[in-house]
């Protein structure tokens, strides 16, 4: 078998391509004579980055040109209570956790999940949250062109009729995936159809991705329209925008919670009043000043770290950032919620497959597909939400009682 070694000095000597050496040898000698090429070309030591505790060949479907892992550290928080005290009934059967669950978090951001779990033991001492998958589905919007607008209408109208003809192309390429509608869009010669996919346990980006290559076929055999691109950018993925705020994409879940004010001053060191004025002119009024689409303290904080250590796409916590925190007062108590319009996770697929990452799912009872499918993605989804509700009011708190610099202090971060 050729060693690392021979295979980094064919790599120096132009021989070889960095990216075939798995044509050579197994993925992790691969890997090795990689980072021995990276350490000859920059002088850099690479041990630490070599030192990973999985097989090589079990990241094959995740990254290419592989010379080793970053780690990034791992805790914990919880136990997260959502809809703890549910039994099952028409009121909340569509409640996909139920329990209390301990979430891994992975971050480099020292104080965020003691943060965090400050905010879950008060809605733990309150009785735990309530949190439900309000809208499921993974788009994908092509764009097509035609000459001008008739042919633009002729398309719309042809898709409007037709959508059972293009739902079994799209279904023929998946065993799991449904088609959900299609809305059309047209701008001038461009006309976009923005499909829409249950993708059941899987976040399903590959998966409506595929879907829709083979229902544009049909589109380009029976209309006007030229497929231009898979993607046209409504769908919209891994970008700030506001049709994912508006219209959802992957889950959109919400969580709240209703908090005794004696609670809120005894843990939070603050009141309800506190925490509702600056929730309005931080998160409402500051965000909407500033043109953000999340109008919310940190979400993305917890929806990032919540994607690390479970083997979800990190580029979409830019979708999870589309989050609104509401906060009132009910006669002296504080009602809390957050609404995260597009959260897009799955416990099948990319990267839940890698080792940590399986075992944090596991850590939650969440791996793999759910009974019926799509529960456990669900499920995911609500505790992630709540999770995100803790940081909010954690947050909060310590800005409306001015302990936000004092808690970095006394942590040393």
């Amino acid at each position: 078998m050729t060693s690392a070694d021979d295979l980094a000095d064919r790599v120096c000597d132009g021989d070889l391509r960095i990216h075939e050496l798995e044509d050579h040898a197994d993925h992790d000698t691969a890997a090795t004579a990689r980072r021995l090429v990276i350490e000859r070309k920059t002088g850099v030591s690479l041990e630490t980055i070599g030192e990973y505790a999985f097989p090589a060949e079990t990241a094959e479907a995740n990254i290419e040109n592989m010379i080793g892992a970053t780690q990034i550290p791992l805790g914990v928080v919880g136990p997260v209570a959502v809809n703890r005290n549910s039994q099952p009934s028409s009121e909340t059967a569509d409640a996909a956790a139920s329990g209390e669950y301990y979430l891994p978090l992975a971050t480099t951001e020292g104080a965020l999940l003691a943060s965090v779990n400050r905010g879950l033991s008060v809605i733990d001492a309150a009785g735990g949250a309530s949190a439900r998958v309000t809208k499921s589905g993974m788009t994908r919007a092509p764009v097509f062109r035609v000459e001008g607008v008739a042919d633009a209408a002729e398309t719309v109208e042809w898709v409007g009729e037709n959508v059972t003809a293009l739902r079994d192309a799209a279904e023929s390429t998946t065993s799991h995936g449904e088609l959900l509608g299609i809305e059309p869009y047209v701008v001038g010669d461009s006309v976009y159809l923005r499909f829409a996919y249950d993708t059941k346990d899987a976040m399903g980006m590959n998966m409506a991705t595929i879907a829709t290559a083979e229902a544009c076929e049909v589109v380009e055999r029976e209309t006007p329209a030229s497929l231009v691109a898979l993607s046209g950018n409504l769908c919209s993925d891994k970008k700030p925008a506001a049709i994912n705020a508006v219209e959802g994409r992957g889950r959109s879940v919400t969580a709240d919670v209703c908090i005794p004010g004696d609670l809120v001053e005894d843990r939070l060191h603050t009141t309800p009043e506190a925490i509702v004025e600056a929730n309005t002119r931080k998160n409402l009024t500051g965000s909407a000043k500033a043109g953000a689409l999340g109008f919310n303290a940190h979400a993305a904080n917890v929806v990032a770290a919540a994607f690390l250590a479970t083997g979800q796409d990190e580029a979409q916590v830019v979708e999870g950032a589309n989050t609104i925190t509401t906060m009132d007062t009910r006669d002296g108590d504080l009602y809390a919620a957050v609404s995260l319009a597009s959260l897009e996770v799955g416990t099948v697929g990319g990267g839940t497959r890698l080792p940590a990452q399986a075992e944090a799912l596991e850590v939650l009872g969440l791996r793999g597909g759910g009974d019926p499918p799509g529960t456990n993605a669900d499920a995911l989804a609500e505790v992630i939400a709540v999770a995100t509700l803790a940081g909010e009011l954690s947050l909060l708190g310590a800005l409306s009682s001015r302990h936000l610099a004092s808690a970095h202090e006394d942590l040393g971060r």
